[in-house]
């Protein structure tokens, strides 16, 4: 059954689970007023974070909410799969699919959960817009568009996502888990998955 990604994303963040998530110190009273969102913003891994499931992690932040907060990690990809067989395995119709693509870990919540971030001028129904650049589609309808030559012209497939519990995110970044930049589509397409992590604390250090 297809589910509308708005309202998968307030409950992605919200069953996040807690040994998936890093563990910084929470406030003793609810914030006032609601912190400013991030979403669309690329959270570097600081060096001092070693936590296994983050480190030299680059996340670009599709939600942020009083609800809670929800990343797709941008740079650990993995083998290349062919579409047709994803397709297939989420109860698609793999019919005319061809074409293989790389699948990256998207993070350590929900693995079995497929997402593509994508450049925005593709839209479904069930299509985060993000920034009006670049977009967050649950799979399989956009893998199919993809390996139908009918998909977006930049894109990203992962399994797995970050979360975070209402009021965590903000906590981590008071403490400098994090690092941020406004996400830049070159970046989140373009840029060696590899040297990405490097290129972003340069960038950062020379504040371009």
């Amino acid at each position: 059954m297809r589910t509308s990604i708005k309202r998968w994303l307030f409950l992605a963040a919200a069953l996040a689970l807690p040994a998936t998530m890093l563990h910084a110190a929470r406030p003793t009273a609810p914030d006032v007023v609601a912190p400013p969102s991030l979403a669309c913003q690329l959270l570097i891994a600081s060096p001092e974070l070693r936590q296994p499931e983050f480190d030299h992690t680059v996340i670009l932040l599709a939600k942020h909410t009083r609800e809670g907060a929800l990343g797709i990690v941008i740079n650990r990809p993995g083998k290349m799969h062919p579409i047709a067989d994803l397709v297939a395995a989420f109860g698609g119709d793999a019919v005319g699919v061809h074409g293989d693509i790389q699948i990256f870990s998207g993070g350590p919540v929900d693995p079995g959960i497929g997402f593509v971030v994508h450049s925005a001028e593709y839209q479904t129904a069930d299509t985060l817009d993000i920034d009006g650049r670049v977009a967050l589609t649950i799979a399989p309808e956009v893998l199919r568009d993809i390996g139908l030559d009918k998909g977006p012209r930049k894109s990203l497939a992962a399994f797995g996502y970050a979360g975070w519990a209402p009021a965590q995110l903000d906590n981590e970044l008071a403490h400098g888990v994090w690092i941020t930049m406004p996400e830049d589509p070159a970046l989140v397409f373009d840029d060696d998955r590899a040297k990405l992590w490097d290129d972003l604390r340069a960038r950062q250090k020379t504040g371009r």
